[in-house]
């Protein structure tokens, strides 16, 4: 087992890779929040540029928005593809996390048990201690 010192070590490791494994967790979380707020926000750029039939100025007029309706689809179709692509990163970011606290709870183990067998070997060395003689 390994000794108190490099216990106390390996937790301010693990502590210090949890909390940047938290720290990127939650940056790629506001990474899919943003990804998914794009995707919304082009949808409704495409759903106002709908054509309306009391609006219909001319040819040009019409060619102009499908145009433009169109590519805004291939936008949302890529925005699309952000979004899950963010949310795969998310996942893999959780368990990251997950992992990180798993080596760290490991090694508050390791501590409580060196703790408890040190504590052991205290209480033996006061029972291996002879008996002051009475006078």
């Amino acid at each position: 087992m390994p000794d108190a010192k490099r216990l106390k070590r390996l937790h301010r490791v693990r502590t210090l890779q949890l909390g940047l494994a938290r720290a990127d967790e939650a940056r790629t979380q506001a990474q899919l929040t943003s990804e998914t707020q794009l995707a919304q926000r082009i949808a409704q750029l495409a759903d106002a540029v709908a054509p309306a039939p009391s609006t219909f100025a001319g040819a040009a007029k019409l060619a102009a928005t499908a145009h433009f309706r169109e590519r805004l689809h291939r936008s949302a179709e890529a925005a699309m593809n952000r979004v899950r692509a963010a949310e795969a990163q998310v996942e893999r970011s959780t368990e990251a996390t997950r992992g990180a606290r798993r080596d760290q709870s490991a090694v508050e183990k390791l501590m409580e048990r060196q703790h408890a067998a040190d504590l052991r070997a205290e209480m033996k060395a006061l029972e291996d201690v002879p008996a002051r003689p009475k006078k």
